[in-house]
């Protein structure tokens, strides 16, 4: 059994993620409302991008260390979109290098 398959909740893989060094934030709605969960962790020569706009609205994306824009980056190594729990799994079994292209 892998180490993901391990992890149940979103709310585990979010707990992982920082365990990993992710770095969140919580965007806000002019009436103070959460909009979504932004998680951010640059490493080696990449910049990782997780948010979750809601359960089965994720976007995760990897992008070179000299992106000029991390959150309207012009250049993807790697990305996924789905559900929170799918993108969140295949973002935890990407390799901790810059070798992943689209």
């Amino acid at each position: 059994m892998s180490r993901t398959d391990e992890i149940t909740t979103v709310e585990q893989r979010l707990t992982h993620l920082i365990d990993r060094g992710y770095r969140f934030i919580h965007p806000r709605s002019d009436d103070g409302a959460v909009v979504a969960v932004v998680g951010i962790r640059a490493h080696d020569a990449v910049v990782d991008i997780v948010r979750l706009d809601a359960e089965d609205d994720a976007t995760a994306f990897r992008v070179p260390e000299d992106e000029p824009n991390v959150l309207a980056p012009t250049t993807l190594l790697w990305r996924s979109r789905g559900g929170a729990g799918e993108v969140l799994d295949k973002l935890l079994a990407l390799p901790d290098s810059d070798d992943v292209r689209l």
